[in-house]
């Protein structure tokens, strides 16, 4: 394995080789995932803290599950009951959890570069769950590792990312790793929801969104996020689904192979019609759920190897027998 990362806090970091190693493993979790007896030993005596200062029952049920299918005790802490509510400081809240000895800690902040704070102040292993409008890696990873079991690589393909770009660190995080692995990458929307300097990031900006579509092999949708909103970013729900909602019509322009995708939860009739987000011939919605328990898996797994290899180096430094 090339992944030698500490932590994942994000997809900037890895390189393609990284990115590749991660997915690989992932597809061994996919198949051990559809097994009937569905546990693995990787996190076996390893103890997994989730640690959500936003609420997201997708992503820390899913998190919750790849910990338990490798064999970690899982905790979920309710930060909405615990001391953060009353008063104590995200390094205070480290501090504690450092004393408890995790080995593996997924944190989600609304607020960009907390998750990145908290690494610095713990021992343990940490994993991004998403912070802020910064990013979301173990998103783009489960929508990468989708589009190459769908499109049979991911490289070399358009990518349309569509909706509130503005808002959205999973937009963000996909469009680096996309990048990373020379895919063409367009982001539409309107202007409102486009963010500035997105003209710099390396990729194609549309406000049309029959022009954003045309030829795409990749139609990812994202959800208008009204609470991160306090203006008026669109005239109505109605005219945005008219406009930039996919349907039918807008679709028929991608690539006749074009795959859709939607990280959720979706608001269905704002930025997809529900039939096409039911196609099972267009649509790989669900299969994005199910690559992000074996995504998650793999990551924990990667991150525990390091990790062990870590106090390994540091106990016979000591002179300490493992």
């Amino acid at each position: 394995m090339t992944f030698r990362a500490r932590h994942l806090l994000g997809v900037e970091p890895l390189a393609p080789a990284d990115i590749t190693a991660l997915l690989d493993l992932a597809e061994s979790y996919v198949a051990l995932n559809r097994r009937t007896v569905k546990h693995g030993d990787a996190l076996e005596g390893l103890t997994q803290i989730n640690l959500f200062f936003e609420n997201s029952t997708r992503t820390q049920s899913s998190f919750e599950l790849a910990g338990k299918r490798l064999g970690a005790d899982v905790m979920n802490m309710a930060v909405a009951q615990s001391s953060v509510k009353k008063g104590e400081t995200l390094i205070d809240t480290a501090l504690t959890l450092n004393a408890m000895q995790p080995d593996l800690l997924v944190v989600r902040h609304p607020h960009s570069g907390a998750v990145n704070l908290l690494a610095s102040k713990v021992d343990c292993a940490v994993i991004n769950a998403g912070d802020g409008r910064h990013e979301h890696p173990t998103q783009a990873l489960l929508d990468a590792l989708t589009i190459r079991r769908a499109k049979g690589r991911l490289h070399r393909l358009t990518v349309a990312i569509c909706g509130d770009i503005a808002h959205s660190r999973v937009a963000r995080s996909n469009l680096i790793l996309l990048g990373k692995m020379e895919n063409r990458v367009r982001l539409v929307g309107p202007a409102t929801l486009m963010p500035s300097g997105a003209r710099e990031w390396g990729c194609e900006i549309y406000e049309d969104m029959a022009e954003g579509l045309r030829g795409a092999d990749v139609v990812m949708m994202l959800r208008l996020q009204k609470e991160r909103m306090d203006g008026g970013f669109i005239p109505s729900e109605r005219e945005y689904y008219h406009r930039w909602g996919l349907d039918g019509e807008k679709l028929a322009l991608a690539a006749p192979d074009a795959i859709v995708m939607h990280p959720g939860p979706m608001n269905r009739g704002v930025e997809i019609d529900g039939t096409i987000a039911d196609d099972i011939n267009r649509s790989v919605i669900q299969a994005q759920v199910e690559m992000g328990v074996a995504v998650r898996m793999a990551a924990m797994d990667l991150l525990a190897r390091n990790l062990r290899a870590e106090r390994g180096v540091r106990a016979a430094g000591a002179g300490v027998h493992v």
